[in-house]
């Protein structure tokens, strides 16, 4: 069915479709979901084991294997990562992309269920959780008051602040941090304690047994039935103080009397300061399938109510993540409008006629806007890679329209009306647009279906813009003619052939009838073209780094390292970074906080810090880069001493040694880390191995003990309980009306460090209580801080800051060190992070555009009816790689994943050229019975105008990306320097060598191809 000329005979029909789809299309733009990424549903899930007090050893002996053994039995697992550290085991299963992430969660959930009688007793429950991958915290703000101390102000935020908050829709949690925990601590006399020969786990026991509420059954008294409850509850620190504690020997003691009760703050183990400023900080997380936008203008209405419901509350946004949403959202809608009217004006100069480009620049709104509705069907959000396909597309999708109104003009131009032209060349040119779009399609759409992690993302990228260029066809297919036939009116006089229509058929003779020198001089350009890339000059690279306004800088001190140490180093460094003339605002966070707890890499401690810094835009720091400011900030942050430091910790390389022979993997890793050292041009090289802390071991003397009835659980717990408390779960609580608050019993701070005194701890036995230094030996050494295992196996991770680098360019160069590529037997290495991801995505890319190959040979040999010359359109794709190499080497910019993108789109783009081309000469050759060479010069005449025009609008509308205008260049630039390099070398040559590559494929068929 001829649908072009249906609409033309039909006009209203068409009319009211458009209208009907582009009316739901603004529906849907206005209701859309903004977000930075999309949400993808990763099945990764991580466990968390907690007994506090345990070495990383004793974790891993006693946790972490026994979780790993359990987990490696689950189908479709991949790897396992484990981070064991003080009292902590993490344990997190990656699956393979294709296991369905609540089965993951539900297999890791009867894997741990199945060990838990295993692990030990006092072992709180595991915490199991998915890992979505979503956007860090989109907003963190700081609040004071000057009615309110710290802990008030800090419960204000745990109570009032997160109930309002979390109301909000589309807010998944809040997270405070630093402030301070109320906390009521009974500080044992260590005198008076060894005088009644007690401990601090019997005190803390016995208030346990004291301090609570049960429940007591049932009485019926006057008839009815009442519920009896225990209450032995205080409610206030005075009242415990004064509270008489039974002692094992059938006596009683006051609590005052052997300890001190106060009513305090618990010990801090993290903080949030402001520009040097102690605050009380908290994060907004979104929940899953939220839009950025939406959830940020809900928090910041439900803070400015509260700031006018409390004046004494000062509310400050100190860490924005949405300013960055907004700018790629409303810069990419900038870009599009750019183009499209740079595409619009590129038509106009060629046309010359003001309704012909009116009805071209119709298909930009028409196309664009119903492809918003379909992607709400599909449930996509308006993110970057959404608004990416359609900047991408925005000069294909006139490129249809283009060809169509050119070819409806030649009509005209030879006498026609517009309705009998309209006909007559929308028929004439609709296979060949057909065949465009398909191709197109046949591109786009293997990249939604791409395997891995970049396969996740580029679902979306790939529907969309298939989608776009399909509504692009039946503008042109549909609307375009019906408006050409209605709209144009007859030209006065006969359209003339543009001024450089002469030559170029002079030299395309010249090239049909010296086809061996044609295609040397074209060998020849192309292979100089890929010098470069042969020399290695363009560099490999996974995502290009973006010039964004904020930066993050980690810092790490040596274990053992107090709250108060990190807190001075943290200081120094921010001090050396805020007097930097383009930092704007410094917000830290020690310990807790976005950054300092992740779910691969083990939980925060208090010798971590986390530093925000808030940039000045980038219009304001012409020709400085935010890598150009990080690479002065880490050449200042040199100074400091006593930690690592890593600025923008998120580029870098990740490697992992692993091995079995933990002292073979210690002796090794220190020799690969000193070889990593040395590679040029890279930042810091951290590594996870030598973490040694400071450790008390506590030795039970085996006879002594078993003489005196003592067991090795008793002196663990009198320990553990004088040193830091009981656990958690076991605490005594205090009742409040709206909170609990914990009950912590243990000795003073200046007696825990009296090494003596806790000799004389009374240890409980069968015999009586006895001096902890009759029943064992106390003594100083070191233990590891962390463990690192992965697949079951202990490793050692490397962290290699790139500081510029391209990631290819270092992986390659630290793959060839005599220590990485000569390993010892026992010991393996791995990529993970970036690394691992890249080698995923160019086997997936390269499998895309193998498919896409393909799939354009399919639908050209049902198009064409032949299965030879289609072969001749491949040719486009090998003239575009000259422009693409070159282009990337002229810009400096490295082949990356945008770039590999663009490699992908400039397929589509290549073959489109070459079908207007070939598709005339078989028609001309096969229904109109002209001569090869007649049909090869006809094409050239009657399509190099449409091939131009469509080239040169496509170029157009990507030229604000390819300069970075808007918006972040980061991730765009490649893949549009990309797409216009290759367009360049493409479109020129293909005017050329296609219709030559045409020849040599008629030549091979007539000779060696046996005709029925």
């Amino acid at each position: 069915m001829n649908f072009s000329a249906w609409s033309i005979r039909n006009p209203v029909p068409v009319i009211l479709l458009f209208t009907i789809l582009t009316v739901a299309g603004l529906f849907a733009f206005h209701g859309a979901r903004v977000q930075n990424f999309p949400d993808v549903d990763l099945p990764m899930v991580t466990v968390v084991a907690s007994l506090p007090g345990a070495a990383p050893a004793q974790m891993e002996t006693e946790v972490a294997r026994k979780l790993e053994n359990a987990m490696a039995t689950m189908n479709g697992l991949r790897h396992l990562h484990t981070v064991v550290q003080d009292g902590v085991a993490t344990v997190s299963a990656e699956f393979r992309l294709e296991k369905p992430p609540q089965e993951a969660l539900d297999d890791t959930r009867a894997a741990v269920a199945r060990v838990r009688a295993d692990l030990p007793a006092a072992l709180r429950d595991p915490i199991i959780r998915r890992i979505e991958f979503k956007n860090e915290a989109i907003l963190t703000y700081t609040v004071a008051s000057a009615r309110m101390d710290e802990e008030a102000l800090s419960w204000f935020v745990e109570d009032q602040i997160t109930r309002r908050l979390l109301a909000v829709p589309g807010v998944g949690s809040i997270i405070r941090v630093g402030g301070a925990s109320r906390e009521v601590r009974v500080e044992l006399i260590p005198d008076r304690l060894l005088a009644l020969r007690l401990n601090a786990a019997d005190i803390s026991r016995r208030l346990a047994q004291v301090q609570r509420e049960a429940p007591g059954g049932h009485v019926r008294l006057g008839g009815g039935e009442q519920a009896v409850r225990t209450v032995g509850t205080v409610h206030s620190a005075e009242a415990l103080a004064a509270m008489d504690i039974p002692l094992p020997n059938g006596r009683s003691v006051r609590l005052d009397q052997v300890a001190t009760v106060t009513d305090t703050l618990a010990e801090r183990r993290s903080g949030a300061f402001l520009d040097g400023k102690p605050v009380v900080g908290f994060e907004v997380f979104r929940a899953t399938g939220a839009s950025d936008l939406d959830v940020a203008r809900g928090v910041r209405q439900a803070l400015a109510e509260l700031q006018r419901e409390r004046p004494d509350l000062e509310l400050t946004e100190a860490v924005n993540a949405i300013d960055q949403v907004v700018e790629n959202f409303r810069g990419s809608l900038f870009l599009l409008i750019e183009g499209i009217l740079l595409a619009v004006l590129v038509v106009g100069l060629f046309l010359r006629d003001l309704r012909a480009t009116l009805i071209c620049a119709v298909a930009f709104p028409l196309s664009i806007i119903p492809t918003f509705l379909f992607m709400q069907w599909m449930g996509f959000t308006l993110n970057i890679i959404t608004l990416l396909a359609l900047s991408l597309v925005i000069g294909l999708l006139v490129d249809d329209a283009i060809v169509e109104i050119e070819n409806i003009m030649r009509h005209m131009g030879q006498g026609k009306e517009p309705i009998v032209a309209a006909h007559e060349a929308s028929d004439e040119i609709g296979l060949a647009v057909i065949a465009t779009t398909v191709t197109l399609i046949a591109v786009f759409l293997p990249t939604a279906f791409m395997q891995g992690l970049a396969g996740k993302f580029f679902v979306q990228f790939g529907w969309t813009a298939s989608i776009a260029v399909l509504i692009a066809l039946a503008v042109a297919r549909l609307l375009t003619p019906m408006m050409a036939a209605y709209l144009l009116k007859k030209p006065s006089r006969p359209q003339a052939e543009p001024f450089w229509m002469a030559s170029y058929l002079k030299v395309a003779r010249w090239t049909f009838t010296h086809k061996g020198v044609t295609l040397a001089i074209t060998l020849a350009f192309c292979l100089a073209s890929g010098i470069p890339l042969l020399m290695g000059t363009i560099k490999g690279d996974f995502i290009p780094p973006g010039d964004l306004s904020q930066t993050r800088i980690s810092i790490e001190l040596p274990p053992g390292s107090t709250y108060v140490q990190t807190l001075m180093i943290a200081d120094e460094a921010r001090t050396i970074v805020a007097a930097h003339p383009h930092v704007k605002q410094v917000y830290t966070a020690i310990g807790d906080g976005s950054g300092g707890d992740n779910a691969m890499g083990g939980v925060a401690e208090s010798r971590t810090a986390q530093l925000t810094l808030n940039l000045t835009p980038r219009k304001e720091r012409q020709g400085i880069s935010q890598q150009d400011i990080e690479r002065e900030l880490r050449m200042r942050l040199q100074a400091v001493a006593g930690a690592r430091i890593k600025v923008a910790a998120s580029e870098n390389y990740v490697l992992v040694l692993s091995g079995e022979d933990s002292k073979l993997l210690a002796q090794h890793a220190s020799q690969v880390e000193r070889e990593l050292r040395g590679l040029a041009g890279i930042g810091q090289v951290t590594s996870s191995a030598g973490l040694q802390r400071p450790e008390l071991i506590v030795r039970p003397n085996a006879a002594r003990a078993a003489d005196l009835g003592v067991s090795t659980d008793a002196i663990a717990e009198t320990v553990r309980v004088a040193t830091q408390g009981d656990y958690e779960q076991f605490l005594p609580r205090l009742n409040l009306d709206q909170r609990q608050v914990p009950i912590l019993v243990r000795l003073p701070d200046e007696a825990i460090q009296d090494l003596q005194l806790l000799r004389q701890l009374m240890v409980p036995g069968t015999r009586g209580p006895v001096p902890l230094r009759d029943v064992a030996e106390i003594e100083i050494t070191s233990g590891l801080s962390q463990i690192n295992r992965l697949n079951r196996v202990r490793n050692v991770n490397f962290e290699i800051e790139l500081d510029g680098q391209a990631l290819g360019d270092v992986q390659q160069r630290a793959s060839v060190l005599p220590s990485l590529s000569q390993l010892p037997p026992g010991l393996a290495k791995h990529d993970i992070g970036q690394a691992e991801t890249s080698n995923e995505l160019g086997q997936s890319f390269l499998l895309a555009m193998g498919t896409g190959v393909a799939f354009i040979y399919i639908v050209l040999v049902l198009l064409f009816r032949t299965w030879m010359q289609p072969v001749t359109i491949f040719g486009a794709l090998l003239l575009s790689l000259p422009g693409m190499i070159l282009a990337l080497f002229l810009t400096g910019t490295h082949l990356s994943m945008p770039a590999m993108i663009g490699m992908i789109m400039l397929m589509g783009i290549a073959t489109k050229n070459s079908i207007l081309l070939v598709e005339y000469a078989i028609v001309a050759q096969r229904d109109h019975g002209l001569s090869r060479l007649d049909a090869l010069l006809d094409a050239c005449r009657k399509r190099a105008r449409p091939i131009l025009m469509t080239s040169l609008a496509m170029g157009a509308g990507m030229l604000p990306i390819a300069l970075g205008l808007g918006v972040d260049p980061g991730f765009r630039a490649p893949m549009a320097i990309v797409v216009i390099g290759g367009l360049i070398t493409s479109t020129f040559l293909s005017l050329l060598v296609i219709p030559v590559l045409y020849e040599v494929v008629d030549d091979f068929v007539l000779r060696f191809v046996p005709r029925r």
